[in-house]
C-alpha cells in the first residue's frame, strides 16, 4: 500500500534521486581568482563574474574548474562542479611530496616542481600553492616562469602533475619489480 502511494507521488523504488550518493564532504575547495567583467548596455552597466576554483581530497586527487555567472556564489558553484568532474590522481611519495622533479607547460606558462625533504613546506606562488594544498603535498619547491595568469599557471601545474610517475607505475610498465627500479647505480657496479 505504501509502495503504491510512493509511486503516485513520484517516489517509486527505482527513482534515481534516491540512489544518488550524497554530496561528498571529503573534497576541500579553494577559490583562486574572481574576475569581474562589465558590459555597458542602454540602461547602464551589467556585471558578470568568473571564478577559478581548485578542488581536492588532500590525499592525491586534485582538479580545477572555472564558472561564469551574474552572481559570485553561482559562479563559484559552477566552478566547483566542473572541478569535481575533472579530478586527476597523482601518486605521492610518502604522502607528502613528489617522486621526481618535473616541468609543466601551458601556453606561455611554465612551472618547475621539485621534490623536497620533510619539513620544507610548500614553497610556491598563489595559484600553484592552492593546487598543492588541495592535492595534499606537504613538501615541495616550485617556481612559475613566464605567464602570471592564474588560469595558465594552474593548467601548467596540472600538466606537470599528469606526468608524475611512481616507481610502481614504472615497474609495471617495464615488467620489472619495484626493487629493481629503485636499485642504486653504485650497487650494480659492486655486483659486477
Amino acid at each position: 500500500m505504501a509502495e503504491r502511494e510512493n509511486r503516485r507521488e513520484g517516489r517509486g523504488g527505482n527513482d534515481r534521486r534516491d540512489n544518488r550518493p550524497e554530496e561528498n564532504p571529503e573534497f576541500a575547495d579553494r577559490l583562486v581568482a574572481i574576475n569581474r567583467v562589465s558590459k555597458t548596455v542602454k540602461g547602464g552597466k551589467r556585471f558578470g563574474f568568473a571564478a577559478l576554483v581548485v578542488v581536492g581530497d588532500q590525499r592525491g586527487r586534485v582538479g580545477f574548474g572555472k564558472g561564469k555567472a551574474k552572481e559570485v556564489p553561482e559562479a563559484i558553484r559552477k566552478a566547483t562542479e566542473q572541478a569535481k568532474r575533472s579530478l586527476i590522481r597523482v601518486p605521492l611519495k610518502d604522502s607528502r611530496t613528489l617522486h621526481h622533479d618535473m616541468e609543466g607547460r601551458h601556453g606561455a606558462g611554465k612551472v618547475v616542481m621539485r621534490t623536497a625533504v620533510a619539513g620544507t613546506g610548500i614553497i610556491a606562488g598563489g595559484p600553484m600553492r592552492a593546487v598543492f594544498e588541495m592535492l595534499g603535498i606537504q613538501d615541495i619547491v616550485a617556481k612559475s616562469i613566464g605567464s602570471t595568469n592564474p588560469y595558465n599557471m594552474i593548467r601548467a601545474t596540472i600538466d606537470g602533475l599528469k606526468h608524475e610517475a611512481s616507481p610502481r607505475n614504472v615497474a609495471s610498465r617495464r615488467g620489472k619489480k619495484v626493487a629493481e627500479i629503485l636499485r642504486k647505480p653504485e650497487a650494480e657496479t659492486v655486483e659486477a
